[in-house]
């Protein structure tokens, strides 16, 4: 079987309809993607995950879901998953624009407020075992933010940074005390937060003068995560974002100085999955941690 004709067979089985049309998509670093449009004139965006990231259909799935419940942002629907394939609304594409970028803070802050059961509670439905991207990532609760994000986000990227050679074991010392101090690093409390997980600017698709957010990973966090992720790579008209989420719900004094912290957790993941210079940004964000 093809790997059109195996789309083919995937989205129909999923959504229950004929594919009139399918065409090939640029899927991104985890997937095969297609966009298919069905018998009844629907047009659906599918893709399949990996054969070596088992329960990433079924964890984007329960994301996009928890995501879309509290009717925040906007998130393509899910039709359905079968463990391998997921199968969404099709979104095009646009141009940024003020009015979405406000549009997209105020949302963001809306959604962080719905909540979560725990922080690292995978969403209702999702496995414990997910994905970011192409890396590992597992969503074990714990009773306060600093102990799960340093048990949780730091300590297994930073190890395996370590121990396969992409961090030098004397440049991971800044890291290891950020780790360590957390608990004084974290600023106020705050109740755990609905998290896109993964929220850099490519997650970000710009359409119908809307920001629709994809490709979560979706856990109970702390909400100053998804907005240093989305300054991490840059995002269009970031500080209207940024000032649209302050009017809604306005962060904790100090919130700009833990933008590098809240930077880490990705910057390992990218030091584990590609090198190159992530390992030095993840050590300065580390320091400006400090």
């Amino acid at each position: 079987m093809s790997p059109l004709d195996d789309a083919r067979r995937a989205v129909a089985g999923i959504t229950g309809r004929e594919v009139a049309d399918l065409r090939p998509l640029g899927g991104g670093d985890t997937s095969a993607a297609v966009r298919a449009v069905l018998d009844d004139g629907a047009v659906v965006f599918a893709k399949a995950a990996p054969a070596d990231m088992p329960g990433a259909a079924e964890a984007e799935a329960a994301s996009l879901s928890w995501l879309a419940e509290p009717g925040a942002v906007a998130v393509p629907e899910v039709r359905g998953q079968d463990g391998r394939w997921l199968v969404t609304e099709h979104v095009g594409s646009g141009s940024p624009s003020v009015a979405a970028a406000e549009r997209l803070g105020r949302g963001l802050a809306e959604l962080h407020a719905a909540g979560a059961e725990a922080f690292g509670a995978p969403p209702p439905g999702g496995p414990v075992d997910a994905w970011i991207g192409l890396a590992p990532m597992r969503n074990r609760t714990a009773a306060d933010w600093p102990t799960f994000y340093a048990e949780h986000r730091i300590e297994p990227y930073l190890r395996r940074a370590v121990d396969t050679g992409a961090l030098p074991a004397r440049d991971a010392r800044p890291i290891e005390r950020v780790r360590d101090e957390l608990p004084a690093l974290a600023g106020p409390a705050e109740p755990p937060a609905r998290l896109h997980g993964d929220l850099w600017t490519g997650n970000v698709l710009w359409a119908d003068d809307a920001a629709w957010l994809i490709d979560p990973a979706a856990h109970g966090g702390h909400r100053e995560t998804d907005l240093a992720m989305l300054q991490l790579f840059g995002c269009p008209h970031l500080e209207r974002v940024l000032a649209a989420y302050q009017e809604v719900r306005p962060l904790a004094p100090g919130w700009r100085d833990r933008v590098g912290l809240h930077q880490l957790f990705p910057l390992l993941v990218h030091t584990v999955l590609f090198g190159g210079g992530y390992p030095a940004q993840a050590v300065a964000a580390a320091r400006s941690a400090l």
